[in-house]
């Protein structure tokens, strides 16, 4: 086991003694969880609107980890429930964007894989 698996594994089981000390699993189904997530990361986001990279970085950045960890607890609580490898789905995930984002096409690109190759700029 890789020092990030074990990690991962030590921040799961962290984030859940501390759901399991308050008798919260019962709330805790894929369907909150997922609704949960994106509750959070529109939190994450509301950081950001209305001004610039800096200004929110420089005002807000004592929020923005506090709602980047709540994105990634609840990512992990929904790894967990569904019995998911957080080491495996993301390598899965960056091996298939691998494909679809080659270095020669990407590179220096903001461009979604469906455009990439494209003549249009």
């Amino acid at each position: 086991m890789s020092s990030y698996e074990d990690k991962i594994k030590d921040l799961t089981s962290k984030v859940i003694q501390f759901r399991d000390d308050r008798n919260w699993k019962q709330f805790h189904n894929p369907k909150d969880l997922s609704i949960s997530l994106a509750l959070e990361a529109s939190e994450l986001l509301e950081n950001f609107q209305w001004k610039s990279n800096e200004e929110a970085l420089t005002k807000k950045l004592d929020n923005i980890k506090e709602e980047l960890a709540d994105v990634l607890i609840y990512s992990l609580l929904l790894a967990h429930e569904l019995e998911l490898d957080v080491e495996g789905i993301i390598l899965d995930k960056l091996a298939k964007n691998n494909v679809k984002y080659s270095v020669s096409e990407a590179y220096g690109s903001n461009k979604k894989y469906t455009e990439l190759g494209s003549e249009d700029e």
